[in-house]
């Protein structure tokens, strides 16, 4: 049928009336087109000649290089590598890790120019149309090699969209240095460098040091199921950890056979008897740092210059970080190898007299239920829950753990996005025990509202009788493994290595490692504010937590600063005679916080009623005398003041929002917790007229061309008068005078000692004119102390330490220290009486320098069996031997 000729005529008006229309669309589509393919274009060509690394930093060894730290002299202390990483040739590579990683990470590596078309479709179509997540990915080994050079991939803070745009950037760079290594190196070179490159965590850098730290073996040695094991951790290294995780880890290497077997690399035969055998992690061993000449310093360094390299003055030109482990630098510090030989020969041979002395007085006692002190039984309990999460830390527990939880743990993920711990479960079955737990631990601030909410979920959940009989059988499980004796190495100071063989189990090592006293030495050149030697502990191998700036209670270490806030203050004469009797500071007395009253007790629990002189009472540590001082400055903040003046932060606060230097009364008697370092720094302005200078160990740091990307700038302020200095010196001065051990030296010295509650914690602090010393003795756990005043007191267990340091650096002519140097008097009147005999005599005669008032009826040295001089029984020092069933 024909159509009417008015409609046609319609039609063709309004299609001439679109016309312009449609050629308006026409035209831009073609200009979105090629205005599209410009900006591609555009794009694809700034990151090839702007974001796209240097291939030397992969293919030359030398870029990746360890950095130095440096003594004084030049001398290496110790290194930070990577790499802890060999390159290996591919002609050198075992077959069998060539084979794993083709047949797992890329089986057409060989066929594609970096981009696998075929792979990409997949995810395209799959995974992102389909949400298949199972399809796999796209990335080729190239791809991966390539995203190794980038540490960006860090989507932090940025929203949905920033994210996306950030994402196909970095993929687009990826896809660009891909094609650009294919065309630069051979396929197999390309392999090599991947393996060289990837991190196999625990200190295990790139294939060959991947050998040695998981299976002790050079890589061309592993068998093939090593291999394949060693390949299944570049999916996700932490993952599939074999240490922590080994049934992941079993799982992994069992799909890495399978793909070798499916790319006809293995046989049927082959796949089916190396599938089955077990996972041999005996080899494992960590790499460490202890061959370094200062372990501790060079450990606790690593976190100053992460630092000093993050502030944009000290980065490359093109803003990037530099990489403390493979870019080259030099650390250039102020310790002197030979101070610092002299600390730790003087740590180690005070330490094991000690160490004797203190398996004798525990021989048949348990730390962990020992009730001396007046320990609580809520104090036992945590002291038991304190060794059971050791536990929970080591290899052994962690590899056994997954078989238990991983499974109801993955369920309990999913359902309630939430991981579950150890101490979460312990936390739900106090509930189950003790209604009301989960509320209790949330208001003390041990538990957080969501956490709170989890368990109370969790607890309702199906899942909860599963968790429970899981976590039950897991700790029969570990109980068995932990009680098993083994052969194993142990630290012990009477063999010339520092340890040695025993049968042992591993509760029993944990429990016999923790009950040995550790140390915490820092020397400051008081003049320079320069870091001389630091000791943080009596063995890196073994006992590797820093104690020079762990946070101790300072006990009298502090009454120093209470004394030289009331001569600066008021004009105090040393020589000013209180009475040694109770004083009482009244709840909210003047400017104090205090909301009871408080009439502290010296350590004996009584009071002489005897008048001394202020240098005496500072000398004996009188509880008394230190409170009447503080109560007559009517206020805390006087003696804060002058702490943060002195380097100590007044306004620092603990992790439970607590100040450090608290604001109550008691801080006269050394209620803080500080650490060596800043104890050290206050005390080495007492040697510095007065000066306070912030102690520092890194003089400059140079990158690999010598370029200086960081100097340090030291900067001094007036702390106290010089007048008051000078008084304070003297003070000090006579506390350690006739001191054993102190009594010898050549040096002009002065010192303080200082003892905790139940003698947790044992300080010295020694000032010369030319040297401060920071001294600190106890144990990892508090409860691991001596039981006595005349065992644990700070004269016996840190003092020796500082005199047999002074002692050496005195007799080695070549160590350059000055013991001729003396402390200066400022010109002129002090302005203060230091003359007692201007002072009617008090009733107390001088006594030696003891803490807390404790007469000093025996010398501070030890023997070198651990033996008290004057006393003949040789003591039982098998505390140890109890342990390891006798065996030495």
């Amino acid at each position: 049928m024909t159509e009417p000729q008015h409609l046609i005529s319609i039609k063709a008006a309004l299609q001439e009336k679109r016309m312009p229309l449609y050629h308006s669309i026409i035209r831009w589509t073609w200009r979105l087109l090629i205005g599209g393919l410009v900006a591609v274009a555009v794009l694809f060509l700034s990151i090839n000649f702007t974001a796209i690394p240097s291939f030397r930093e992969l293919e030359d060894p030398s870029s990746a290089l360890a950095s130095e730290v440096l003594g004084n002299n030049n001398e290496v202390l110790g290194r930070y590598f990577t790499e802890n990483r060999v390159p290996v040739a591919f002609e050198d590579l075992s077959p069998h890790l060539v084979n794993a990683l083709i047949a797992t990470e890329d089986e057409r590596f060989r066929e594609h120019c970096g981009i696998d078309a075929r792979a990409v479709g997949r995810v395209m179509f799959r995974t992102i149309l389909l949400r298949d997540h199972s399809a796999g990915g796209g990335s080729t080994l190239t791809q991966q090699l390539a995203k190794m050079l980038y540490s960006d991939r860090n989507f932090q803070g940025m929203g949905r969209v920033e994210k996306t745009f950030a994402l196909i950037y970095r993929k687009l760079r990826e896809w660009i240095t891909a094609v650009k290594l294919e065309r630069s190196y051979t396929k197999e070179e390309i392999l090599a460098m991947y393996l060289n490159q990837f991190n196999f965590i625990n200190n295990a850098y790139g294939i060959h040091a991947a050998s040695e730290v998981y299976f002790g073996k050079a890589q061309s040695d592993l068998k093939i199921e090593e291999a394949a094991m060693l390949i299944g951790m570049l999916q996700n290294p932490s993952y599939f950890n074999p240490v922590r995780f080994p049934e992941r880890a079993m799982r992994r290497r069992w799909i890495v056979l399978y793909q070798m077997r499916n790319n006809e690399m293995l046989s049927e035969a082959q796949f089916d008897e190396l599938k089955v055998r077990p996972l041999d992690m005996s080899r494992f061993k960590r790499v460490t740092f202890t061959d370094d000449k200062a372990p501790y310093l060079c450990s606790e360094l690593k976190k100053d210059i992460a630092k000093i390299l993050d502030a944009p003055e000290c980065r490359r030109s093109d803003g990037s970080k530099y990489n403390i482990y493979k870019d080259g630098l030099k650390i250039y510090t102020t310790i002197d190898p030979v101070y610092q030989q002299h600390a730790e020969e003087a740590m180690q041979e005070h330490m094991k007299k000690l160490q004797s002395r203190f398996f004798q007085v525990w021989r048949g006692r348990d730390p962990w239920t020992n009730r001396s002190g007046g320990a609580s039984a809520e104090e036992i309990e945590n002291r038991k829950a304190s060794l059971m999460a050791l536990l929970r830390e080591g290899d052994r527990y962690q590899a056994i753990r997954p078989k238990y939880l991983d499974a109801v743990s993955d369920r309990v993920l999913k359902r309630y996005d939430f991981e579950l711990r150890d101490v979460d479960i312990e936390r739900m079955l106090e509930e189950d025990r003790k209604p009301g737990a989960i509320g209790k631990a949330l208001a003390n601030g041990i538990a957080t509202p969501d956490q709170a909410a989890a368990y109370r979920s969790i607890m309702r959940g199906a899942e909860w009788p599963e968790i429970k009989n899981q976590y039950r059988a897991l700790q029969v499980a570990i109980k068995k493994v932990y009680e098993t004796k083994t052969r194993m190495k142990v630290f012990a100071w009477n063999n010339p290595r520092l340890e040695k063989d025993t049968v042992m189990s591993p509760l029993d090592s944990l429990r016999y490692h923790r009950m040995f006293l550790q140390s915490g030495i820092m020397a400051v050149d008081p003049t320079t504010s320069e870091i001389k030697a630091w000791v943080g502990g009596i063995n890196f191998k073994y006992f590797q937590f820093d104690h020079v700036r762990t946070d101790r209670q300072v006990g009298s270490t502090f009454k120093p600063f209470v004394y030289a806030t009331a001569v600066s203050q008021q004009s105090i004469s040393p020589c000013f005679q209180v009475y040694d009797q109770p004083v009482t500071i009244p709840a909210r007395y003047q400017n104090f916080t205090n909301v009871t009253d408080w009439t502290p007790k010296d350590a004996s629990g009584n009071y002489t009623g005897l008048r001394m002189t202020l240098k005496e009472a500072l000398k004996n540590s009188v509880n008394s005398i230190s409170t009447y001082l503080m109560k007559q400055m009517g206020d805390t903040e006087p003696v804060r003041g002058l702490c943060h003046n002195m380097g100590i932060d007044s306004s620092a606060k603990r992790p439970d929002g607590q100040y450090r230097i608290p604001k109550q009364p008691a801080i006269c008697l050394g209620a803080s917790d500080l650490t060596v370092f800043e104890m050290t720094g206050a005390y080495a302005t007492f040697a510095n007229k007065g000066m306070y200078g912030q102690p520092f160990v890194i003089k400059r740091i140079e990158d690999k061309n010598g370029r200086t990307i960081y100097r340090s700038l030291p900067e001094e302020h007036i702390a106290l008068p010089p007048n008051a200095n000078y008084v304070m010196l003297d003070m000090l001065k006579y506390n350690v005078s006739g001191a054993p051990g102190i009594n010898t030296l050549k040096s002009e010295v002065g010192g303080k000692t200082g003892t905790t509650s139940n003698q947790s914690d044992g300080w010295f602090m020694g000032v010369t004119p030319r040297l401060v010393v920071g001294t600190w003795v106890g144990g990892e756990d508090r409860w691991i102390r001596f039981f006595t005043l005349n065992d644990g007191q700070g004269a016996r267990m840190a003092r020796p330490i500082f005199a047999g340091f002074i002692s050496r650096l005195e007799k080695d002519a070549k160590s350059g220290y000055d013991f001729n140097a003396r402390f200066v008097r400022p010109p002129g009147d002090l302005g203060i009486d230091t003359n007692c005999a201007n002072y009617s005599q008090g009733d107390a005669a001088p006594t030696q320098d003891e803490e807390d008032f404790f007469p000093d009826i025996y010398n501070d040295e030890l023997n070198e069996d651990g033996t008290i001089p004057g006393k003949t029984k040789k003591p039982d020092d098998s505390f140890g031997d109890q342990l390891e069933g006798g065996n030495r």
